[in-house]
């Protein structure tokens, strides 16, 4: 099982808007962190290949992340997906993680709380999952 730092973690911010992406930095940002954009999910799955990424931030757009969960398993990859929202909603949150993510979130992000998100997620990817 790989074993992730989260002080040198990368993150891929996928199909966040400016404001939201921005608060995520704001909140998650730090020494030895790197963090990419992705508009598509093509686009998220090259850089996750490429950059060896530890999470992925999706918007809370159910076709956007479910065809993404749908490809990351078809691939093979265990790459935790932890789906954003400016709002958060119940049904929003128990459909996501339906979906295969290990987390969801609503804006406003305060560091605490993203640094135990980051935390949860990089363990959830050390974990076996069902086939």
């Amino acid at each position: 099982m790989p074993e992730h730092n989260a002080a040198a973690a990368r993150f891929i911010l996928h199909g966040l808007d400016e404001s939201l992406a921005t608060q995520i930095l704001n909140a998650a940002s730090q020494p030895g962190r790197t963090f990419y954009a992705a508009a598509t999910a093509p686009e998220c799955l090259a850089l996750a290949e490429l950059t060896q990424a530890d999470v992925v931030f999706c918007k809370a757009e159910p076709a956007e992340y479910r065809v993404l969960l749908e490809d990351l398993k078809r691939r093979g990859l265990r790459l935790p997906v932890v789906v954003v929202s400016r709002i958060p909603e119940v049904s929003e949150w128990l459909d996501a993680i339906e979906a295969g993510a290990v987390d969801y979130c609503a804006a406003p992000f305060e560091r605490r709380h993203m640094s135990w998100l980051i935390q949860s997620a990089l363990l959830a990817s050390a974990w076996p999952h069902p086939a």
